[in-house]
């Protein structure tokens, strides 16, 4: 359990300096600047080798299917009962899409190491993946469409070249190519880079947040798709899946994962409420620090 506890905390160094960053230096700090250079420059380096650093076993493809399949679900029912509940057309685009884009990479390859060892890394990996085209996708679509109509939103989806940086990557890996040792440095350089500066901006956006000024509604119900409809659905599905208990947990541990900080660079990219959005990544992430030693409790009845 130590092992996850610091697997957690680890990564909120970055999110306290960025924190602290801004209330020292204020205005001179430029959020905006920041996730325009994160989301398109520097999360390509993060996409190219996240996806290059191990060949992509097509094999492994079964078990991210189904974590597609879940959030493909939940996000439309999000979307249905969202539009009752949420008049308001930012608001309605975060309740669909914030509480399924899940920090499955930076906090979810790491916890599930902790609980399952090294040979979680496969699958983890391809979940990942799997989310990143969520993200940069129906992620995209939904938080452009609270500034922007359904035929710029989707443009804008295309416009990001994180996407095409992943079906590159993909197709790269597909054939066999190995970066060079000189290569993967860069890489590797230009991917943790990004991860500082996406949990260094969330960070940013946490100092001024005001978590009492938010919508009641928008929080409970954020909170109710993440860690009670979400993991309902996610467990009824798996315990009727012919599938090794321990990818069961992979999947089961991924779902449950805090809201992530993408979530934050895209409110801000398509300006749809980052501050917003930002204390609902923090709410979860604290939640969070109770829920996973649930979550874990569960796992024994797959």
């Amino acid at each position: 359990m130590s092992s996850i506890i610091f697997s957690i905390l680890s990564i909120y160094i970055f999110i306290v300096m960025g924190y602290i960053a801004k209330m020292s230096f204020k205005e001179q700090i430029d959020d905006k600047t920041i996730t325009l250079i994160n989301v398109y420059f520097l999360q390509v380096f993060l996409t190219f080798w996240g996806l290059l650093i191990r060949p992509i076993d097509i094999t492994l493809l079964y078990a991210p299917s189904i974590y597609l399949i879940i959030v493909v679900v939940v996000i439309l029912i999000s979307a249905f009962v969202a539009k009752l509940l949420f008049e308001d057309k930012k608001e309605y685009s975060i309740a669909t899409v914030a509480a399924v884009i899940g920090n499955t990479g930076n906090l979810g390859i790491p916890i599930n190491i902790a609980i399952f060892g090294e040979q979680s890394i496969p699958y983890t990996t391809v979940v990942n993946l799997v989310n990143v085209f969520v993200v940069y996708s129906i992620g995209v679509f939904y938080y452009s469409r609270g500034s922007f109509d359904t035929k710029t939103s989707l443009k804008n989806i295309v416009k990001l070249p994180i996407l095409w940086a992943a079906i590159i990557a993909i197709l790269l890996s597909v054939y066999g190519y190995k970066p060079s040792g000189v290569i993967q440095n860069t890489l590797m350089m230009g991917a943790y880079t990004s991860m500082t500066m996406q949990l260094f901006l969330f960070g940013i956006y946490l100092y001024g947040t005001q978590i009492k000024e938010i919508s009641k509604k928008l929080v409970i119900w954020i909170l109710s798709i993440k860690f009670i409809i979400l993991p309902l659905i996610t467990f009824l599905v798996l315990v009727n899946t012919e599938l090794d208990s321990m990818i069961k947990g992979i999947l089961f541990i991924e779902l449950m994962m805090p809201l992530a900080v993408a979530n934050v660079n895209l409110a801000s990219l398509y300006d749809c409420r980052p501050r917003v959005v930002t204390a609902l990544v923090f709410i979860s992430s604290f939640l969070f620090l109770g829920v996973i030693f649930i979550a874990v409790k569960i796992l024994k009845y797959f």
